[in-house]
Parts: C-alpha cells; structure tokens; sequence
C-alpha cells in the first residue's frame, strides 16, 4: 500500500514533495519574491532611468514564480521550459551586461550572472536541470520496458 500525502499516493505526489526537491522549491519561491519585489520597486519609482533593466527584472520574477509553481506542483515540462529560459536569461543577460555596461545603467537579477545575489541565479538552473534529469530517470528506470508483454513465448 502506497503512503499517502494528503489525498494522493506516494506515487502520485509531486517529485519535489520531499528532500533536495522541496529546498529547490524554496529557493525558487525566495528569489521569485525578492526579483518580483525588486522589479515592483523599480518599475514604480525608477522606470525611466534603466527599462531595459528593470523589465528584465520582471521577467527573471515571472520565470521564477513559473519555475516555482511548476515544480511543487509536479509540472515538470513547464518547470524545464522556464528553467532553460532562465539558464538563458543569465547567460545572455550576465554576457550582454559586462560587455556593454552602458546598456545596463542599473543591475537586474541576472546581471553579471547574478553577481548581487551571489551568483545563486547562475547556479540555480543547473541546479534545477539535473533535479529534473535526476526525475527523468527515475521515471524511466521505473516503467516497465516498452509496456510490452516480455513473458509471452
């Protein structure tokens, strides 16, 4: 018999239920916060000195909130797209700001690869890809191989 968390069995919960996969959910929901709250700062204060940068800010909290919900949620599709668009976002964003400063007058989350969050934003999707690799084959490991019928003679 399957033990049960709520009104889901074990096997049906969410892989990020337990272990390394709720600290990541943690860490996730923390930087959606502290990126949505930062961007919410700067876009109602401060939007005409740096858009480019605040917005990006926005996008980094709404990846995060995204990456969040899908991964406590057991989404797991959902949470590799937004994880891949925020492996993206730093690499792209962490190069573009450090060869072209000018374009960046004020930091976003993803700036220099997340060196004002102590690059965790640059850590954070590798991190998050390989829980996700890790499940992957898990499940696979786990499925009959094929579905066929390997004891008919």
């Amino acid at each position: 018999m399957a033990e049960a968390t709520g009104d889901r069995p074990a096997e049906e919960r969410p892989a990020a239920a337990g272990g390394p996969g709720r600290v990541l959910v943690a860490v996730y929901g923390v930087f959606a916060l502290a990126a949505g709250a930062r961007a919410a700062v700067q876009l109602s204060t401060r939007f005409t000195e740096a858009p480019v940068a605040y917005l990006l800010s926005a996008l980094a909290a709404v990846v995060y909130v995204v990456a969040t919900v899908a991964l406590a949620l057991g989404g797991r599709r959902t949470a590799l797209v937004a994880i891949t668009v925020e492996l993206v976002g730093v690499l792209v964003v962490g190069t573009l700001s450090l060869l072209d400063p000018a374009a960046f007058p004020d930091e976003t989350v993803w700036s220099a690869y997340g060196r004002g969050y102590l690059f965790i934003p640059l850590v954070l999707p590798v991190l998050g890809l390989l829980f996700l690799r890790r499940l992957a084959r898990r499940q696979a490991s786990s499925w009959p191989s094929g579905g066929a019928d390997t004891t008919a003679g």
